[in-house]
């Protein structure tokens, strides 16, 4: 039987005596448990802030009023949390608690978080119930266990992985569709035998073609299904989700036919995803296709500009024709290359308010469970960018704007194209939607892939095209084996997901660390860094490296604050051209001579990806093999060089 699984829960503060003994319970409390709980306990609120970027099996937090704060100042300053009063000696003591519920949440929303209290708790719950899922009278807390265990167990729980993994014990018999059902077709067979032996019987036991057995239809979820979308739709901060199970191809053509008509513009990046091609001639639309940057050097493309949208949008409202544009864009692209979606929604958005934007994310379904990477995605955006139109502190910021950007400023294109725009609260809408190739990058099986979305006019303008688009690309025979584990995967992520992509991030560290300090590798392998790829204009906080040869020290999260496109640590692209291979010779090399992998190649360059299946072996493995490559081109130079004195002295 497997071990139960340690829940780590952050106690911030100082509790009563007896429900710290409660809380220190390292044993199962009941035959009903499915966790252990292990307590992190910690007083002042910066150790708790501290606590909750370090520990990353963190599941839930429990704020005690009573906060200590020691130099917050300095936390503030290192973290740069938006909104985070300075001085913590200001902030009455009954206010810090929540304070840090609402920094925690914008850190790490997946937390479960209680707060408990001895002032009015009747207000606190009115006023802040959407940070905190609980929120306690210190002397009343006889259910902060039980609430704890719930929140746990309600994020751990798979409702279409565990209707299918319960199907498959029912004693079915079928005479319906699917002979491969129950796997009987393999057992009575003489000749495939193999194929049960390598997938596993229970592959089988689980497959079906009707929605019986408290199973659900992906075309009409009203059961475990569509519990399962709503929960994935949690997980990555989106107003409402969708699994597709013929990849993101099939999801690029639902987004692109649920929001274009017949003889609508669409701006969309020249290098693009063929799915989008052929989703666009599909819908009828006018495609508007737009430069990205090129890295010429490299056979590589980058993004487009924001300058260039903009102009690009000044043009068709010139003509008139602006409430028929449409914008889809590639976030992050496959060599790495992210958007500042914030900004570009927002400085679109001030020149058409109801702008909708189609964001395909194949390759970026894991950011949503990074702080740091959160801020560029869509979804992160559009949150933040709802939030932002709502505040009244946005609101007099954009009057300031308007009364200096005047009506003459905005017939002037180039003025605009030169200035950095606010979008109008009262006029703009948020119609953002993304698609995922959840597969690509999570633990999910091929071609499982979802679509998030956030648009605030969805009902009134989207939702019966959106639903013709959906059926019409989606098999009404979907594999039941793809859509449970969409169902994992969203588990996955949503329980350890922030701890994987940290993991990521110190691998490709360690991968950047040690072909930047040895010579010989250094000779033939290069890691084009955010300087070879983002070029200077780009880049306003002039950062060059992720990664300094002495401290090792990572400018991610600056850049990604300020810059105009950032580049993703992940991605791991090597100028190969010492070596005299090129990318397609180098790529079957790998592959054939040495059992390494790769998608992307150029003419002098390879891309190596760093996910969640990555192991330090698979890295070590990686510079074993480089390092072999490395000597074979030393023995060549060595053996020209042999040939070059022979023809010398003859």
């Amino acid at each position: 039987m497997a071990a139960l699984p340690y829940a780590k829960v952050l106690i911030v503060g100082a509790p009563p005596a007896p429900q710290k003994a409660l809380l220190r319970l390292h044993r199962k409390r009941s035959v009903d448990d499915d966790f252990l709980l292990d307590p992190v306990f910690v007083r002042s609120f910066e150790d708790a802030l501290n606590a909750t970027l370090v520990t990353t099996s963190l599941q839930a937090v429990v704020i005690y009023h009573a906060l200590r704060s020691q130099n917050c100042h300095l936390a503030t300053s290192h973290w740069e949390l938006e909104g985070l009063v300075a001085d913590m000696e200001a902030v009455p003591e009954s206010e810090r608690g929540p304070m840090l519920g609402r920094l925690i949440a914008q850190l790490r929303p997946e937390l479960d978080l209680y707060l408990v209290t001895d002032g009015n708790v009747e207000e606190i719950a009115t006023r802040m119930g959407e940070t905190f899922n609980r929120v306690f009278f210190r002397e009343d807390c006889d259910e902060l266990y039980p609430s704890i265990m719930r929140g746990i167990q309600l994020r751990y729980q798979t409702p279409f992985f565990n209707a299918v993994r319960n199907h498959s014990k029912l004693p079915v018999s079928n005479f319906h569709a699917l002979p491969v059902s129950r796997g009987k077709s393999i057992k009575n067979s003489n000749w495939i035998g193999d194929f049960g032996e390598f997938y596993g019987m229970d592959s089988f036991m689980a497959e079906t073609s009707a929605t019986s057995g408290g199973l659900d239809s992906l075309l009409d979820p009203r059961g475990p299904l569509k519990l399962a979308q709503q929960k994935a739709a949690r997980a990555f901060g989106a107003k409402r989700s969708f699994f597709v199970v013929d990849g993101t191809s099939g999801a690029n053509k639902i987004a692109v036919q649920a929001l274009v008509r017949p003889g609508d513009v669409v701006l969309t990046d020249h290098n693009c995803h063929k799915s989008h091609h052929y989703g666009l001639e599909l819908a009828g639309a006018r495609v508007d296709y737009l430069d990205p940057y090129p890295l010429n050097d490299y056979s590589i493309h980058g993004g487009v500009p924001l300058r260039e949208l903009k102009r690009t949008l000044l043009k068709y409202r010139h003509a008139g024709k602006l409430d028929r544009v449409r914008l889809v864009l590639t976030n992050c692209t496959f060599d790495g290359i992210i958007y500042d979606v914030k900004r570009v929604m927002m400085e679109c958005l001030a020149i058409a308010p109801h702008l909708a934007f189609l964001f395909d994310e194949a390759w970026f379904a894991f950011a949503h469970f990074n702080p740091t990477y959160r801020e560029r995605t869509a979804m992160g955006a559009a949150a933040e960018l709802e939030a932002m139109f709502q505040d009244p502190d946005y609101a007099a910021r954009y009057n300031a704007f308007s009364a200096e950007f005047d009506a003459e400023d905005w017939a002037d294109d180039e003025r605009i194209l030169n200035t950095r725009l606010l979008a109008d609260p009262s006029k703009a809408r948020l119609r953002v939607y993304v698609t995922h190739s959840t597969h690509k990058t999570l633990t999910t099986t091929r071609q499982g892939s979802m679509i998030h979305i956030w648009d605030q006019e969805f009902k009134e303008k989207t939702e019966e095209a959106f639903y013709e688009a959906y059926r019409m690309h989606t098999s009404t025979s979907p594999s039941y084996t793809i859509l449970a584990s969409l169902d994992v995967g969203r588990r996955q992520v949503e329980m350890e997901g922030y701890g994987l992509v940290q993991r990521n991030l110190e691998l490709a560290m360690t991968l950047h660390e040690q072909l930047s300090r040895y010579p010989l590798l250094k000779k033939y392998f290069r890691v084009l860094g955010v300087d070879d790829l983002v070029p200077r204009e780009y880049r306003q906080s002039n950062v060059e490296s992720y990664f300094d040869e002495k401290t090792g020290r990572i400018n991610f999260e600056t850049v990604c604050r300020t810059d105009e496109f950032a580049l993703d640590p992940t991605r791991v692209t090597l100028d190969i051209s010492a070596t005299g291979l090129g990318g397609d010779t180098f790529k079957k090399k790998l592959m054939e001579e040495h059992n390494i992998q790769i998608n992307k190649t150029s003419r002098n360059t390879a891309l190596f990806i760093v996910n969640i299946g990555t192991t330090r072996s698979d890295v070590a493995n990686f510079i074993q093999v480089l390092r072999k490559i490395a000597l074979d081109c030393e023995e060549r130079a060595r053996n020209f060089s042999k040939i070059e004195r022979s023809i010398h002295e003859d």
